[in-house]
């Protein structure tokens, strides 16, 4: 018969399952059984478990244990599932009152002396905890800041494992409190002022901003491709709550939050350098896939400096992503999904040798072509905007005209972002990026006269059909920057001039 029961949570991607763990003392000789496919850190918590209760001035029970851990058919794995066994065996064990522990879910790993550690995915446990009618969480104390965001929890902190057993006996003051939502100050991102000419990449960054666009920066090396990508988070509005807690429950699991301002409040922009494997890339993993760059990148900015650098399996790994918004992976114990619904910036050069002109090349025209060919038809397909950087050809201002900062550009697109939600947010979208074509064609179709050099494209398969909504996409972002309540013919021949930059 079953003794005693406590709650805990098993995570697949940044999605929650509450597990019921069981514990039965007695029927067969002394030793300590976990049940319920445990993976090999969970199996080994029986050892840690044990170790914790004893340094904690508590005896182990000197008869089997059985700890059951439901579903049954469900893989479990890592370390957090330590309390909640713990308080599962003492409750059974009758060492302390099974009353405090009918509605709450443990989270954390315990140390050989009782200390309790944090552990990856507090949030998104918490998450399904609360959807799974669990009113009370006992997490971590270093935990707790992150544990505080879900709102509708009672959430307390422990450091020891004493402290929630005397909790349990009725100490109310034993756990800790959160405390005041501490926000983190991201620093200020570099200014668009610091940038030298490029008018023409200035004003494609501006539209990439304002519509969350995919871009191509193409030029020499040293005319500031990297400069101008790191410049666009300073452009994007900050993250709504709905948006701040999807990133923030990634980078939980990802292991990647700050313990006191755990709430991430502003778009990541996330680099990997061109060496990066696919695994670290799209995330990947033994039992079940931990989340990648693309992941961590999600409402934010995954810039690939040197893209023509990266190996083709890597950029085109990025498609499916950059299509649905999400990546789905598969390993031996489950298929997990990650949002990925990032903004893509690729920088690169255009040939292997990168002269400061290209007119200096000594490349063979099939090198060139081999070396801008990683970045495949496919991919630039789903790239909206394309642009060719200028050669910088003197360091003086034209003029001595200071060119615009990012807080005056970062107006126009807070502008312009506030009239597509406006028109977008009765479909539940926010940007013009996320509208699908067939909306766009269907029902927020434009004159034909409008779209008749976009027509012409299609008919000598100049743009795809894929291409062609993209550029709809684009003419959208160029008439909310303009003020203008629809696009015009001529928004709708920038657009495309963006996609007719080609890369070689």
């Amino acid at each position: 018969m079953v003794l005693a029961r406590a709650w805990s949570v098993a995570l697949f991607g940044v999605d929650g399952i509450t597990v019921e763990i069981e514990a039965d003392i007695g029927g067969g000789k002394p030793r300590t059984q976990i049940v319920g496919l445990p993976d090999a850190a969970l199996n080994e918590a029986k050892d840690r478990v044990r170790a914790a209760v004893r340094n904690s001035g508590i005896q182990w029970p000197d008869q089997l244990v059985t700890l059951a851990l439901s579903p049954a058919a469900l893989p479990k794995g890592g370390s957090g599932y330590d309390l909640a066994l713990a308080t599962a065996v003492l409750v059974a064990d009758r060492k302390i009152p099974p009353d405090a522990f009918a509605d709450t879910v443990l989270l954390g790993e315990l140390a050989l002396d009782g200390r309790l550690r944090t552990v990856r995915g507090v949030l998104p446990c918490l998450l399904a905890a609360r959807r799974a009618g669990l009113r009370r969480a006992i997490v971590p104390e270093r935990a707790l800041a992150e544990a505080s965001l879900v709102s509708g929890l009672d959430v307390h902190g422990a450091a020891t494992l004493s402290q929630v057993l005397a909790w349990a006996r009725g100490d109310t003051e034993a756990l800790a409190r959160p405390g005041e939502a501490a926000v983190a100050q991201a620093a200020a991102p570099p200014d668009l002022v610091d940038v030298v000419g490029q008018p023409e990449a200035r004003w494609a960054l501006e539209v990439a901003a304002a519509g969350s666009h995919h871009i191509l920066l193409l030029g020499p090396p040293g005319t500031g491709k990297t400069m101008l990508a790191k410049r666009l988070p300073g452009l994007l509005p900050p993250l709504p709550r709905e948006h701040a807690l999807e990133v923030t429950a990634i980078h939980s699991v990802a292991g990647d939050l700050a313990a006191e301002s755990p709430l991430i409040t502003v778009p990541p922009f996330i680099a990997p350098h061109h060496t990066t494997s696919v695994p670290a890339l799209v995330g990947g993993g033994v039992g079940v896939a931990k989340p990648g760059a693309i992941s961590k990148a999600h409402r934010g900015i995954l810039f690939l400096d040197e893209a023509a650098e990266f190996h083709a399996d890597r950029l085109e790994a990025l498609r499916t992503a950059l299509e649905e918004g999400e990546i789905r992976l598969a390993r031996r114990d489950a298929v997990v999904h990650y949002p990925a619904r990032f903004q893509l910036v690729l920088a690169t050069n255009t040939c292997p040798c990168a002269p400061p002109r290209e007119a200096d090349c000594t490349c063979a025209p099939y090198a060139r072509r081999r070396y801008l060919a990683r970045l495949s038809g496919p991919l630039l397909d789903r790239v909206d905007l394309r642009v060719r950087m200028r050669p910088i050809t003197a360091m003086s201002r034209a003029g001595d005209v200071t060119p615009e900062c990012t807080a005056t550009v970062r107006a126009r697109v807070e502008e312009a972002r506030a009239r597509a939600a406006c028109r977008w947010s009765p479909h539940g979208w926010q940007t013009n990026a996320e509208a699908p074509g067939p909306a766009l064609r269907r029902d927020f179709s434009l004159p034909r006269e409008v779209t008749a050099l976009l027509d012409r494209g299609l008919n000598t398969g100049a743009v795809t059909a894929r291409g062609a909504d993209r550029c709809l996409r684009v003419a959208w972002t160029l008439a909310d920057l303009a003020g203008a309540p629809a696009p015009t013919a001529d928004h709708v021949a920038t657009a495309l001039e963006f996609r007719e930059r080609r890369a070689a």
